[in-house]
């Protein structure tokens, strides 16, 4: 095993919500990606230099065409033996439509009862899809701190 198969990434993600549901992205269906084909939260690698606020607020504008509002807040860390994602939280200010999916097969907001059940259903996709088991748990302690 190289030195790259252990590298551990740090990751920051939002954990976008409105009307009690949560926007999540329907990872794109290829093998090569973590989580292909499950539901995740929006976000990515933090670059060198960068903070975890200024690399949430990065990969959203990039994803969803989003601007973050200006206070959003720390939710927690979450490490793993591949990652250390960073996890912030904050509402979603703007309808569904508002937004553009630069990345991911779909996008959609969950509701808590498809969090629990971890699946939900994918117009694109035709098919109920998992949610990412990591991005379940977040979102169910995210729930039951609420």
């Amino acid at each position: 095993m190289n030195s790259h198969d252990t590298k551990v990434h740090h990751v920051a993600i939002a954990i976008l919500y409105r009307d009690n549901k949560f926007l999540m992205q329907l990872r794109d269906n290829i093998p090569t990606i973590p989580y292909p084909g499950y539901w995740a939260f929006f976000g990515g690698h933090i670059e060198p230099g960068e903070t975890p606020e200024v690399a949430v607020r990065r990969e959203i504008i990039e994803e969803i065409s989003y601007t973050l509002p200006e206070k959003i807040y720390e939710f927690g860390r979450y490490d793993s033996e591949t990652a250390v994602r960073h996890v912030f939280h904050s509402p979603l200010e703007v309808e569904l439509d508002k937004l553009v999916l630069g990345e991911g097969w779909d996008i959609g907001l969950v509701t808590p009862e498809e969090i629990r059940n971890g699946k939900r259903y994918s117009t694109v996709a035709a098919e109920e899809r998992p949610l990412g088991d990591v991005h379940q748990r977040i979102l169910m302690d995210f729930m039951n701190r609420s």
